[in-house]
């Protein structure tokens, strides 16, 4: 017999995440499990979204954005629209990382350029032009 609906502990342990987060993903209406006088009772599908809710932050993708997919597919049948906002999502992700890609690289060559610079006042600093006359007064 297989199990229907999962204890918050459960999925907690299974996902290794705290019950807290899992409460939080309740509260943005990510997860509606129901209840049992004060226990909550995750069904399947619950367990699922958290999957996805996971996978897409691992993927950068904001709670705002999984919610919104998760509209779509509550509201229709057909997946058609819902891969289509995906489809969607993933381009506007690529281009943010793309983005993301090209500060960093311009950041690694400023970072490089005060190192030398740094590196080059240290050497002057330490190795003062000794026939220099203001120096060697």
């Amino acid at each position: 017999m297989t199990q229907t609906t999962f204890s918050i502990g459960e999925l907690a342990r299974e996902f290794d995440i705290t019950t807290r987060s899992i409460r939080f993903y309740e509260d943005q209406g990510l997860l509606a499990p129901a209840r049992q006088g004060q226990h909550r009772l995750y069904s399947n599908k619950d367990r699922v979204r958290l999957k996805l809710i996971l996978r897409g932050k691992r993927l950068g993708f904001s709670l705002a954005e999984t919610k919104r997919l998760f509209d779509l597919y509550d509201m229709e049948n057909s997946s058609v629209r819902q891969l289509h906002t995906v489809l969607e999502l993933i381009d506007d992700k690529r281009m943010s990382l793309k983005q993301q890609l090209e500060d960093i690289k311009v950041l690694l060559v400023e970072l490089g350029n005060l190192e030398e610079r740094c590196r080059a006042e240290l050497r002057e600093l330490n190795h003062p032009d000794t026939s220099d006359p203001a120096v060697s007064k």
